[in-house]
């Protein structure tokens, strides 16, 4: 687990959801939902059904059902010149120099040996060691991952079949709940602490155009514990252990795990389709407070107010309108606007969602068929672009262009820049991100980068990056 000092997600969350739901208008909080309760395709990954039951539960059980389904992974750099200096010398006795990197827990999902764990834990590695509660170590293959939820997946072959854990529904995770939390902390094999779920839906991050949806707990998670599990009294897997807030880094009584079932999306996805499948609903918005509800004379005080339609989206087709204000998706009541972007992230494109909203202050339900998000990430520049509609150029005065999409860095005010159309990177005209990427791909990594902006005025502008 990674220090941190404030607010610090261990993840380089270089496109937190990328949902084509962005935050426009200021909010107060945030929160999360996650998964419809009806699939729209069953899941071929082992899942429980269990209800919760009373708190009156021997804790023992838990334990011991996935206790040895969590793994400690071990990220390894190799140096086949042997080390380069006395901190890389880690003496396995093979060929060159081993050091370790960085050390976490996983968790196995399949009796095969796949495992769910943080991106973070194995990023940059050369090699993953995992060992099992019973101390046989593996050599681990990366098979996909999510930077922007920090969610991997690696395999393992075993010689035989292993424990693993069943994903639950985080949807039914209620606040107040038991849970436990199994990891490696401190390199500490096996280890279980207990504590409840604090909060659901909880949003970490400070970019306003990056909302995430955690499950907050207070039971005891420190450097290590990242990518373990968080189970309930039944023994199913509701989250995984990513993220604490701490000024010293350690544990101070906050938690925070991806709900399992967008961990569990994503691993589906990237099991299925080689990548991540990410719906949008096609608009950007943000979460209702005193100051809108009084500005919009509205007699509510929870929801997502949308602040505009992406042209060519779902939520467009549907007849979604500026100043909506969505309370409901399928079963999911929206209160915030990570309610909406937890939800949404853990659906696929061409999945139809039924949206309840309030439009002059009637209700109105309208169904909204989830579109592909195609993006492109630009770590030098600071932000995600994606391609545009004709409609969206005609808006802003673009004879061509891609969409700046979110923002994955503080250091811009995204205000400014989010839905603005970028036309040229380097004097080369851009007409999708296929462009962007060739550009950026082949151009000199000295040189400046000069892009050709056009905000959301219409205004042209030049931006130099050094």
């Amino acid at each position: 687990m990674k220090k941190i000092a404030n607010l610090i997600l261990a993840s380089a969350l270089g496109g937190a959801m990328t949902l084509g739901s962005y935050k426009l208008l200021v909010e107060d909080d945030n929160t999360a939902s996650y998964e419809n309760k009806s699939e729209s395709a069953e899941s071929f990954l082992p899942v429980s059904n269990t209800p919760n039951y009373g708190t009156n539960v021997d804790f023992t059980d838990a334990a011991e059902k996935t206790i040895h389904a969590v793994v400690h992974v071990k990220n390894v750099a190799v140096f086949k010149g042997g080390p380069r200096s006395i901190w890389e010398y880690n003496p396995y006795g093979t060929e060159g120099g081993r050091a370790l990197q960085g050390a976490g827990s996983g968790v196995i999902i399949t009796p095969d040996g796949y495992i769910v764990t943080n991106n973070h834990v194995i990023k940059g590695a050369s090699e993953i060691e995992v060992t099992l509660n019973n101390n046989k170590t593996y050599t681990a293959e990366v098979i996909g991952s999510d930077p922007a939820f920090d969610i991997a997946l690696i395999k393992v072959e075993p010689e035989g079949e292993l424990d693993y854990i069943p994903f639950g529904d985080s949807d039914n995770a209620e606040i107040g709940e038991w849970v436990l939390a199994v990891g490696n902390p401190f390199n500490l094999k096996s280890t279980v602490t207990a504590g409840i779920v604090s909060a659901k839906a909880r949003d970490l991050n400070v970019n306003d155009s990056s909302p995430q949806s955690f499950i907050q707990t207070d039971a005891a998670i420190n450097p290590g514990n990242s990518g373990g599990a968080l189970v309930n009294i039944n023994g199913e897997l509701i989250g995984i252990n990513t993220a604490i807030t701490s000024p010293s880094g350690s544990y101070i009584g906050y938690a925070f795990a991806v709900p399992s079932n967008n961990a569990r999306k994503i691993v589906e996805d990237i099991m299925e389709y080689g990548d991540v499948q990410k719906g949008i609903l096609g608009i950007r918005g943000g979460t209702i407070n005193e100051q809108i509800s009084n500005d919009r004379n509205l007699n509510i005080s929870q929801g997502v107010i949308v602040g505009a339609v992406t042209p060519g989206s779902g939520a467009e087709k549907s007849g979604i309108q500026e100043f909506d204000v969505i309370r409901k998706i399928d079963d999911i009541n929206i209160a915030k606007f990570s309610d909406l972007t937890g939800y949404i992230n853990s659906k696929r494109p061409g999945d139809i969602v039924k949206v309840q909203l309030i439009r002059n202050g009637e209700s109105k339900t309208v169904d909204i068929e989830l579109t592909k998000l195609e993006t492109y990430s630009l770590p030098t520049l600071g932000f995600e672009v994606a391609n545009t509609t004709k409609e969206e150029l005609e808006r802003y005065n673009a004879p061509n262009g891609v969409r700046i999409s979110r923002m994955i860095t503080d250091d811009l005010p995204s205000s400014e820049l989010i839905g603005g159309i970028i036309s040229e990177i380097n004097n080369k005209k851009v007409n999708s991100i296929g462009d962007v990427e060739q550009i950026m791909e082949n151009r000199k990594k000295s040189n400046p980068i000069v892009i050709t902006y056009h905000n959301l005025k219409g205004e042209k502008q030049r931006m130099i990056w050094r």
